[in-house]
Parts: structure tokens; sequence; C-alpha cells
């Protein structure tokens, strides 16, 4: 048996253990084997974590400038570059994301601590005229105080980066609670912080096996706002356990996101598109573009053209360049698709490609999946989160918005078509928070993302994500020295 590499949680600057001493088991999905053991966290140690948050955010961590701040965002932006290919490679034994893929977005990443850092020493309040002119009044922006970063198991380190360079630029100190399915990688970047020039405790990483410790760390009292990203059922109780404490939360949740295919469309684009936005990652991305709304002229021929590429799709070794489409990330999950697709058939869809799992592998592997359904369908409606694409037909414009927007989500969609006037027509009225004309799966530290109904609340990324961390103050002072009467407003 391979010995596993152990990884220690990260609590008030120091490599920390459980307080029970008790560790899990990570597993590679390609394998089905364990790798690595961590911490299995609890309350006590949820307790130490947001307490060494707090001392740090009421210490050397909350007199700093946004200047200091910036320099240590640039620092951790340059060190996670320089570290990416170690990064990337626990991210794939963790998750069985592609090592291409991984490491490409863990070179970015960087990127979104030096978008964070300018933004961070760009931070100021305002003068605002006052009706009296015995006044001056302005604004402050402070930090909200502690955050909760609660992420999932699909691609942690770009989406826990979501929430902690925002987090961080304000000057809020952070606990992370990774997914217990891929914990290590998050591990892994917490070694950084203290290299970059951040005080102990100003980011803490607590791990965990049970649902309850992310559960304490929500309702934690000493914990002043919230940033989760995971399924829309956990995002409700995340909600609810926020507003019993009426604190800020940030949600990214799930999707069902369409992609419109004009009859006018260049479709070997489309068929790429499609491919980049339903089996890159294996489907297992909230922006997933799985539901395919194509006009009944062309729908045969763009169904035949993406079951080709699917059928072509090479699945294998993560960590082989070849590979194209890696394992399901974890056995919940790949028993979720799986059973997705027994309903699909039960439900009498065509199957054009795939449909089932591939026990070829070993591994949690599933098919790349394309279906023609109707509207009505169980895998047309419903967040599978896994490499299986739905396609419905449409006659017009105005059929093709309405079964775009007949769905409980709306984190994302695009538009395929030549015509420039019919694109920016239809991404108006598609109800999303992001949409890509001819193009999917595009992000950028500078470009909000963020979903539309029980896809979410709130925006990451951009100047909006900096807002969602930071309190406004208002400060009065009074210019004259005299005194006033004391029962008049004003």
């Amino acid at each position: 048996m391979t010995e596993l590499v152990h990884f220690p949680m990260l609590i008030g600057g120091k490599p920390a253990e459980a307080a029970s001493g008790i560790t899990f088991q990570s597993e590679t999905p390609y394998t089905r084997q364990p790798w690595a053991d961590v911490p299995d966290g609890s309350a006590e140690d949820v307790d130490a974590a947001v307490d060494a948050a707090r001392a740090a955010l009421d210490g050397e961590w909350g007199r700093m400038t946004g200047f200091a701040r910036a320099a240590c965002l640039r620092r951790l932006g340059d060190l996670v570059t320089e570290d990416a290919d170690r990064l990337a490679r626990l991210e794939v034994q963790d998750s069985g994301k592609l090592y291409r893929e991984m490491l490409g977005q863990l070179r970015a990443i960087g990127g979104w601590y030096h978008y964070f850092a300018g933004v961070a020493q760009g931070l100021e309040g305002r003068q605002i005229p006052s009706p009296n002119p015995d006044y001056l009044v302005y604004t402050r922006r402070e930090p909200v105080g502690v955050v909760a970063a609660i992420t999932p198991w699909n691609s942690p380190l770009l989406l826990m980066t979501w929430k902690l360079a925002p987090a961080l630029a304000a000057g809020c100190t952070v606990v992370v609670k990774p997914s217990e399915h891929s914990p290590v990688s998050t591990l892994g970047f917490a070694e950084l912080i203290g290299q970059a020039g951040f005080p102990a405790g100003v980011v803490n990483v607590v791990t965990g096996l049970s649902r309850k410790v992310g559960e304490h760390l929500v309702a934690h009292e000493g914990v002043d706002k919230v940033a989760f990203t995971g399924s829309t059922a956990t995002g409700r109780a995340v909600a609810r356990a926020a507003a019993d404490r009426l604190i800020p939360a940030t949600l990214e949740l799930g999707g069902k996101s369409p992609q419109i295919v004009f009859p006018d469309a260049d479709l070997d684009a489309a068929a790429n598109g499609l491919v980049a936005g339903v089996f890159a990652a294996t489907g297992q991305s909230c922006m997933a573009g799985s539901r395919l709304i194509c006009h009944v002229d062309v729908h045969d021929e763009l169904v035949r053209r993406v079951a080709e590429r699917a059928a072509a799709i090479r699945l294998g070794d993560p960590f082989d360049e070849h590979t194209e489409m890696g394992p399901v990330a974890n056995r919940p999950q790949f028993e979720k698709v799986v059973g997705y697709l027994d309903a699909a058939r039960d439900e009498g869809a065509t199957v054009a490609y795939g449909g089932a799992a591939d026990d070829q592998l070993g591994g949690y592997f599933v098919s790349p999946t394309v279906l023609s359904v109707t509207p009505a369908s169980t895998v047309f409606r419903e967040e599978i989160f896994g490499p299986v694409l739905s396609a419905v037909t449409f006659t017009d414009e105005d059929e093709a918005i309405k079964l775009a927007n007949d769905t409980p989500y709306g984190l994302a969609g695009a538009v395929w078509t030549k015509d420039v006037h019919r694109g920016h027509r239809v991404a108006a009225r598609v109800r999303a928070g992001s949409v890509w004309i001819n193009a999917y799966r595009v992000v950028a530290p500078n470009v909000p993302f963020g979903g539309y109904q029980q896809s979410g609340i709130g925006r990451e990324n951009g100047a909006e994500a900096v807002d969602a961390y930071l309190e406004t103050k208002a400060v009065w002072v009074e210019l004259t020295g005299s005194t006033r009467d004391p029962f008049i407003l004003g």
C-alpha cells in the first residue's frame, strides 16, 4: 500500500492538527485509492481558527494600510505562480482534473491576487456635501470583519481565490473550510501564506469530514460574513444560518446554463463551444453549458458533430498530456451522474453518444454523453454536474428565450449566431449573470461573476466583489465648536 502523505491545517499562522488527533483520507478518483490524510477538525478547531482570525483583525493586520496589504497580495500571487506545478499536482490527485488544465489555472490564479492588490491600494471613501455648512461629512470603507469561506471540491483553489483575494484586499481575515472531497490543495496553498508576509491568523484553514464543521463555522458568533460556493440546496442552509445571525452572505450556487444556437451560427465553432462548456472539467462546473437549445433546422447536424467530437474525447490518466477528460471527482458524484443517465433512458432520451459509466479505466469515469430530449426531461431541467449535454429544439427567437429562461437557475448562458444584432438582443433577454456570444467558459479577475435566482446572491470578481467585504461608515465633523439645541435633529 502506498504511504499516505500528511497535510496539516493552518491556524494562527502555524501548522495544526485536529484537537482530537483524528485524520481522514483523501482519495484519488483516477485510481479510487487513498493518497493523503488530513486533520479531521471539529468545532474546537473552528473556534481556534476564528479566534486567531479575530486577533489578527484586531492586531497587526487591522492596522496595515491598503498599500501594505497590496504588497502581501502581490507576493502571494507571485508565490502561487512559482509553485503552480506543485499545487496543480495536488489538485489533480485530489479531484481528477486534467493536469494541463490545472497547471494553466494555477498559473493564472496569481493574476487575481495582483488585480485585487491594485484594488486594495485604491480603496477610498468620499466627501459628501452637507446641507448644513457647519459640518464636514465623509465616508470610510472598512473591512466587514472575519469571513468564513466555504469552498467546493471542483477547482478548489480558483474558487477559494475568488473569495480570498477580495476579502484580503478589503482588510478582512478569513477562515477557509475546503470540501472534504478535495481538501489537500488548499492545505498546500496555506503553506504560502506566511511566506507572503501575512501576519499570523489572517488566513486560517480548517478541514473536517463532517458537515458539522462547516455548519459550526457559519453559525459562529465570531464570524461577520459568509462566502460560499456549492450546491443550491446547501446554499439555502448557509443562507438560513447567516440570516439567523443577520450577517451578509455571498452565495455562488448551482446552474443549468443554456447554449442557444441559431441557424446562421458557425456550427464548427458552436460544436467546439459546446464541448468546452460541458465536457471540459468533466462537466463539473457550476457554469457548465449543459442545455443545448438548438434551432430545428440545424439540430441534427449540430448534435451529430458534437457526438462525433464526444466519441473522440480521450479519457484516462489526468496526468497524461494526451488525456482530454478525467474522472468524476468522487464516488457520491459519480453515482449521482450515473443515476441521471439511468433516468434519461427511462424517460426516452435519444442517445447520440455515451449514456453510461465507462468501467474500462478503473476510476470514476463517465462517458461524455450527448442526448436529445424534451424540455420536460429531468436531465434538461436539473443540474447534473457531469459530462452530459441535453439538446432540445426551437423554431423562433421568442421560443428560444422562453426555453432558456424556463429554469430556477440563472448563472450563465451563450448565444451562437453570426447576426451581431441578434447576439446582443438575445444576450440581453437571457436571465443569467454571465452570457457569452460565440464563446463559452471565459472568466477574468476584473469581470463580475454570479447568478440570478437560485444560482446565488452577490457577485465574485471585479469591483463588486470587494464591496461585499466592506462596510461604509459615515463620519460627521462639527466645524464651529459651538453648541446647538439638543432637541432639534440636524
